[in-house]
């Protein structure tokens, strides 16, 4: 039998489309689709791509390809308590329908009180009426079993709303300042979540896969920002993908009528944190935190982030060369500084400057950009002034030995704000009352007496430059 001879054509064809499959071949970067004949559909993306804001190994829900139908979850699983004190939780499985938050659980008894998870969410005033219209009711949380949710519930299944979720439960009061944002509500969310990685190393680097989310049930996007405009920018910042649901977002879900389950949620409530034991002691609710596991660099993952997007470089900062900074409320027109001490001040500073080579800035803060206010923060090692907002960048100094908070009150005056917040960065905090300075545990009973808010606090600007010169010098860790 004669063999087959191809044809010219023939040959032309096998070439061509060789060369088209190789062609596609190389293209195989792209996203793809794999269509299944039945009823599901997965697209497969390129999971190279990070948030370079964290260091995540364990972010599952973006590195998995997206299957229809796995925004359902089938039955009902039991509510996990992963950490918890008074006012900040952290669930895996927490139910929402109709505007309530359901624990679904067969072991009621593990479950902390509701009164120290969430709250009404309504202004915090003074008054036993008051306390008492903030109490949680079943509206707010319910404790319930699996069968119980499955008969509440009325369907099979729940929809999934998937990776870490910050949920804040408080109304705009306290909200929108750069202070209560930035030094108590982020930094205690941050706290109560990084419990969960106590090993968190100098750089910051973790294993916590970032917030997919803010979830905040009483306010809209028009009261969450500060006047300074820093909130924002601290939190994209540090999260660049993170997205935010308001009270309308959370009004949709409730019309729905149908149950939504938090992969993992951290709670925050403020009223339930005035609860607790460290809230007593120090009137900041980000202190209750504390009380979980943690590393001390635990803030690290944050201070790192943000500087690096205000474009502020450590390495680019002369070695050995301390910087002190004065803030000025001197043009704000409330709480300041009797004005012929604050020009003393300013002249002992710059005795400094001339005499020992120390870099001194006296700034107004809302004289400076954002980007200038972080980038001066992150180089200071002495950051002082009235007992106001501006000291809130004190979040942003990097800890050493040296690394001091000088605040200045009214004599007789005394408030946790910045002093807390201070220790709770492993940095020293130094109060004045004119001539007299104190620190831990030598520090006086909360007061704000006539005098605190208004426009004649006297500094002793002598005072300060020594106590300044003792801390860059070490000079009290001497060995007598």
């Amino acid at each position: 039998m004669t063999g087959l001879t191809p044809t010219a054509r023939e040959l032309c064809l096998v070439v061509l489309l060789l060369s088209s499959l190789v062609f596609f071949l190389s293209r195989s970067t792209v996203p793809t689709w794999s269509v299944n004949l039945g009823s599901e559909a997965v697209i497969q993306t390129d999971t190279n791509s990070k948030d370079l804001s964290l260091t995540s190994q364990d972010d599952t829900g973006s590195q998995l390809p997206y299957q229809y139908g796995s925004n359902r979850l089938d039955g009902f699983p039991e509510t996990t308590i992963v950490a918890h004190v008074p006012g900040w939780t952290i669930f895996d499985k927490l139910y929402i329908c109709n505007g309530t938050a359901y624990v679904v659980t067969d072991h009621p008894d593990s479950i902390p009180d509701r009164n120290h998870i969430i709250s009404t969410g309504k202004d915090i005033h003074n008054g036993p009426e008051e306390v008492a219209s903030r109490l949680p009711t079943d509206k707010e949380m319910r404790i319930v079993s699996r069968k119980e949710a499955a008969e509440i519930f009325g369907v099979e299944s729940s929809s999934r709303i998937d990776g870490v979720s910050w949920w804040v439960n408080d109304p705009s009061q306290f909200i929108m300042h750069y202070y209560h944002w930035s030094a108590e509500l982020f930094f205690g969310l941050w706290r109560t979540y990084s419990s969960l990685d106590p090993t968190i190393p100098a750089n910051g680097t973790t294993h916590l896969p970032p917030p997919r989310r803010m979830v905040f049930t009483h306010i809209d996007a028009h009261h969450w920002r500060d006047y300074a405009s820093m909130s924002e920018w601290v939190t994209r910042s540090a999260f660049p993908s993170i997205s935010f649901e308001f009270n309308q977002d959370w009004q949709e879900r409730t019309s729905m009528a149908r149950p939504f389950v938090f992969d993992r949620v951290v709670l925050a409530d403020r009223s339930a944190a005035m609860k607790s034991y460290n809230f007593l002691r120090t009137q900041r609710t980000a202190s209750v935190p504390f009380a979980l596991p943690g590393s001390p660099h635990w803030w690290a993952t944050i201070r790192h982030s943000v500087m690096l997007f205000s474009g502020y470089r450590p390495e680019a900062q002369e070695k050995d060369k301390y910087v002190i900074t004065y803030i000025s409320r001197q043009e704000w027109g409330r709480r300041m500084l009797i004005q012929r001490d604050h020009e003393r001040l300013v002249e002992e500073l710059y005795k400094l400057r001339d005499t020992y080579g120390y870099e001194v800035n006296v700034v107004a803060s809302e004289k400076l950009s954002r980007v200038e206010q972080l980038q001066l923060a992150g180089r200071t090692t002495i950051m002082m002034g009235v007992h106001g907002n501006g000291l809130t960048s004190l979040v942003w100094m990097q800890p050493t030995r040296r690394s001091t908070v000088m605040e200045f009150f009214f004599p007789g005056g005394f408030a946790h704000d910045y002093e807390w917040t201070t220790r709770a960065l492993g940095m020293v905090h130094f109060g004045f009352w004119g001539d007299r300075s104190f620190t831990r545990p030598n520090v006086p009973e909360v007061k704000y007496p006539e005098g605190f808010q208004g426009n004649e606090i006297p500094i002793d600007g002598a005072a300060v430059a020594r106590l300044c010169h003792q801390r860059l010098t070490l000079a009290e860790e001497t060995d007598d």
